[in-house]
């Protein structure tokens, strides 16, 4: 049994902020494995089991508020009897550069209250973990990373959001090192339109029936909110 674990805050405001990419991505997994509508809320987080492509997966995503992360990360280690070594956490970095993918197998919480939280409560900084660059800020690191993505984010977020998921299928399987050393060195495509692949084309934007094509797949792609 493999635990993902995606960090975020419950609440529409916070839906589309930056903090919240560990949800996001989460989503896009259950989106992308039919358990989108599934998950159910126990233990301070909501949570959507299942096997997908001979994988036995438990997705989480707290309940708690990003400063409390970790007790329901305790809660749903306790009750699965799970070690550390079957769980990652997906998390928001604003020390990387928007689009940037790093897993590490430990380490400090690097100013995260989520991941300081988790740490606290277990003890312990022996965990994998998925990091996804958000961005530097300008001068507030809390505005920043509780604001929405720029034009040009929200044009790639979709991708992002799919490389990640790509990258998390890839520890499920293989581990974090080989997650590492196949997905640490991800580049998300320029932001420049002039630079684009063409519709239809490897990395390019959706076609008119909304699906684009990617590196391992065609993905149907989300309306935006303003669409809907």
């Amino acid at each position: 049994m493999k635990i993902v674990v995606g960090l975020g805050n419950p609440g529409d405001q916070y839906a589309q902020t930056r903090h919240n990419i560990g949800w996001m991505v989460l989503d896009r997994l259950a989106d992308r494995v039919g358990w989108a509508g599934r998950g159910r809320t126990r233990d301070a987080a909501v949570v959507v089991r299942g096997r997908y492509r001979g994988l036995d997966l438990i997705l989480v995503k707290p309940l708690t508020y990003m400063n409390e992360s970790g007790l329901a990360v305790r809660k749903v280690l306790a009750r699965e009897h799970a070690p550390l070594s079957e769980i990652l956490v997906v998390a928001d970095d604003l020390a990387l550069p928007f689009g940037k993918l790093r897993f590490r197998e430990g380490g400090g919480a690097g100013g995260h209250n989520g991941l300081r939280s988790i740490i606290e409560e277990l003890g312990t900084e022996k965990f994998s973990r998925l990091r996804i660059g958000i961005g530097e800020p300008g001068r507030n690191a809390v505005d920043h990373v509780l604001s929405g993505f720029h034009p040009a984010e929200r044009e790639r977020l979709d991708e992002l959001l799919d490389a990640a998921a790509d990258a998390v299928e890839t520890w499920a399987r293989e581990g974090t090192s080989k997650a590492a050393n196949q997905h640490n060195r991800f580049e998300l495509r320029p932001a420049d339109s002039d630079r684009l692949a063409a519709p239809g084309a490897v990395d390019g934007p959706p076609g008119p029936d909304g699906v684009r094509r990617t590196r391992t797949g065609w993905r149907k792609t989300k309306p935006a909110e303003s669409d809907r």
